[in-house]
């Protein structure tokens, strides 16, 4: 007798894998719908040195995945007529550094022709957080790379530079730091609260240690990219840990959180008349863009769109020093699903396409 084998066991097995072969210390990972669990894993450890296993409360460094809540912020200024995302940047904040006809959609579309300057380095230790001064950072980063690679809507080009000057923008049409902006216009609407979601470490001994594997090309570039002194800790076994720290620009890459914490978010964003943006806007927010000379560009407000198996979704990663984490939604069957690990990603590598397929073949 033929017996038929169980996706959610292959998954499974899959991600046991991924943390007995020291792919990761850890990894979470959920698939869902707008209103209900399918499956949920988390295996692996939080701090190796301490055996101490990651759980539902596990906090992680989202990255980059914070930009789809910047794109979402101003989409939901724009709804409420506070800002019109084609007009010139210049308009909202006089001081920006690029030239006047840049405008908050190309910003926002990653087509403005803002340099991107590797941003691995772009961090600060969790003791200096309470002196640390983003703005006066990045007004010299801007000094630094003050001109733009290409023509507005000439191409895409990812930039977290143009991410940061979002989170200007923001502060200036709201009145709110980024932080608060995000706390009260989408976190609180979320339920959810400080050691879930937030831009800093709430709870440490909720938070997972970041990791780096110590043999390995990427351990070797980061190197010459950050002061290892200064935010490397000890060696665990197979593994480099980092000390706890902050990323310098809260709008590119600040979140900190649980894999729940994320789900509720791309939940809401499946629902119908949405509590976070109207129907109306959320279309524009999932709207590819196209260049000047109408070519695709596969990035839509902040999201990647693409197909798993005939499937559309939108999607983004998140990477960096001792953390990496990928979201995704699937709108046309209700879907979305979230993965996190504790071990450095530097690259956008659709690793959901590998969980996310089983699910896709079961149907």
């Amino acid at each position: 007798m033929q017996t038929t084998k169980n996706p959610m066991n292959e998954i499974d097995n899959f991600l046991v894998k991924q943390v007995e072969e020291d792919e990761t210390p850890s990894i979470h990972y959920v698939i869902f719908s707008k209103d209900s669990i399918i499956h949920k894993f988390q295996f692996g450890y939080s701090d190796i040195r301490n055996q101490k296993r990651v759980s539902e409360n596990t906090t992680y460094n989202a990255y980059s995945v914070t930009k789809t809540f910047t794109a979402l912020s101003i989409l939901q200024l724009a709804e409420k007529g506070k800002l019109n995302i084609d007009q010139p940047v210049k308009k909202y904040l006089p001081g920006f550094p690029y030239p006047s006809e840049i405008t908050i959609r190309q910003l926002m579309t990653h087509s403005s022709g803002i340099p991107n300057p590797i941003p691995l380095s772009w961090i600060h230790l969790a003791d200096e957080h309470n002196s640390f001064d983003g703005r006066n950072f990045f007004a010299e980063i801007f000094i630094e790379n003050n001109k733009t690679n290409s023509l507005p809507n000439e191409k895409y080009a990812y930039s977290n530079l143009g991410y940061v000057l979002l989170g200007q923008v923001i502060e200036k049409v709201s009145g709110l730091s980024y932080e608060n902006y995000i706390r009260e216009n989408i976190l609180k609407p979320l339920e959810l609260d400080p050691t879930e979601l937030d831009f800093e470490i709430n709870d440490i001994e909720q938070h997972a240690k970041g990791y780096q594997k110590r043999l390995s090309f990427i351990n070797l570039i980061l190197g010459f990219l950050i002061d290892k002194g200064k935010y490397v800790d000890i060696t665990e076994g197979k593994w480099n840990s980092f000390k706890p720290f902050y990323v310098n620009g809260v709008s590119y890459g600040g979140l900190i959180g649980t894999s729940n914490a994320f789900v509720k978010y791309i939940q809401e964003l499946l629902q119908p008349n949405s509590k976070l943006i109207s129907d109306e806007y959320k279309k524009i927010l999932f709207t590819e863009n196209y260049t000047n000379d109408n070519k695709q560009t596969g990035m839509c407000f902040s999201w990647f769109n693409g197909k798993l198996n005939g499937e559309q979704y939108f999607a983004h990663a998140g990477g960096g020093g001792g953390y990496y984490c990928e979201i995704r939604i699937y709108p046309e069957i209700g879907i979305g699903s979230v993965v996190m690990f504790n071990r450095t990603g530097v690259s956008d590598e659709r690793f959901l396409d590998e969980l996310d397929k089983y699910f896709m073949n079961k149907k």
